[in-house]
């Protein structure tokens, strides 16, 4: 679900007076008027993220997460690559990069999406949501182990505020033994970072709509292969209107239309700007999860939030020279 500003990404630089090149005899575009149509789209892209793991919880309690996966990851891939076919996007895998990008689908696309949906199946969902969304820190993290990176100062912050957070959020639950749904909380967070870092130390080079429409192409693969594996074919009947509604709207929403926005977005406005979609998803997946699902955060639960949260924000807010941006899913 699924997407984030970090360390290591997909480089890109944002030139507000080259961003729409001229064209002889026609109107001057309005740097302005596509500013503000970006912004719209960074509202319409949290919504769609954050949604989705309302979405996700509602279609699980008919379906599996193999299963709920499947359909919908495979929906997803369709309005992938119809998004890249109208835009008229190159859609060439190049030779010797089709392995980076099957591992990182691997890790990005069927890694996180079973985790998450384990998660959510096995505990709260805004606790999922909380714990998910820690991902900032750990691609900070591995990027300084893995790609030599600078550990800043305020990215040291980061990572003792996403510590602590985790810490005051978790420490109530082991209590009773530790939760289950962590192991698959993290986990989503760890795939995602891992992923994150291995393309960038790949170097992948093919276009990044047509790169993120791949790995949900191999990641899909790998989820139908797995679900044959574990049960069989997907058990899609009998199923209640609203489950079949959520889970079209993982598919077409939450995962393929919410791809398209990211890089339209990433395409539009400055790297710094475009994480804000990314800051908002977890307020809105936690605040939808209260309302929606019935679902009711403790005091830890809140400073546990917001102690990861500001330490994401450190990281992804913070002012560089040159701005990155990769796919969360």
């Amino acid at each position: 679900m699924t997407a984030l500003f970090g360390s290591a990404g997909f480089h890109m630089t944002h030139d507000p007076a080259n961003s729409t090149p001229a064209v002889s005899g026609a109107a001057p575009a309005r740097p302005h008027d596509a500013t503000a149509g970006a912004r719209i789209l960074v509202g319409l892209l949290a919504l769609a993220w954050g949604f989705n793991w309302i979405a996700t919880a509602i279609a699980l309690r008919e379906m599996s997460p193999w299963t709920l996966r499947s359909v919908a990851v495979g929906i997803a891939v369709a309005v992938l690559f119809a998004a890249v076919a109208l835009t008229r996007q190159p859609l060439r895998l190049p030779r010797g990069e089709w392995i980076h990008v099957m591992i990182a689908g691997l890790l990005n696309v069927t890694g996180f999406q079973l985790f998450s949906g384990f998660a959510q199946l096995s505990g709260a969902t805004s606790r999922a949501i909380i714990i998910t969304y820690s991902m900032p820190i750990w691609t900070t993290m591995l990027s300084r182990i893995v790609l030599g990176e600078e550990l800043t100062p305020i990215r040291q912050l980061a990572f003792a505020l996403c510590i602590c957070g985790l810490g005051i959020l978790l420490w109530p639950l082991f209590a009773h033994g530790i939760p289950v749904f962590v192991f698959y909380s993290l986990g989503c967070a760890l795939s995602w970072a891992v992923a994150t870092v291995y393309i960038k130390w790949a170097k992948v080079s093919m276009p990044p709509l047509a790169n993120a429409a791949w790995q949900l192409l191999f990641g899909w693969g790998f989820i139908v292969i797995a679900t044959i594996l574990v049960e069989g074919a997907p058990h899609l009947w009998p199923l209640q209107t609203a489950t079949i509604g959520a889970v079209l709207f993982v598919g077409v929403c939450g995962v393929g239309l919410a791809h398209f926005l990211w890089w339209t977005i990433v395409a539009k406005l400055p790297a710094v700007t475009a994480s804000i979609g990314s800051l908002l998803v977890p307020i809105v997946g936690v605040t939808a999860s209260a309302v929606i699902l019935g679902e009711r955060l403790s005091l830890t639960d809140i400073v546990g939030f917001v102690s990861i949260f500001a330490a994401a924000a450190c990281v992804l807010l913070k002012p560089t020279a040159r701005a990155t941006a990769t796919m969360p899913e």
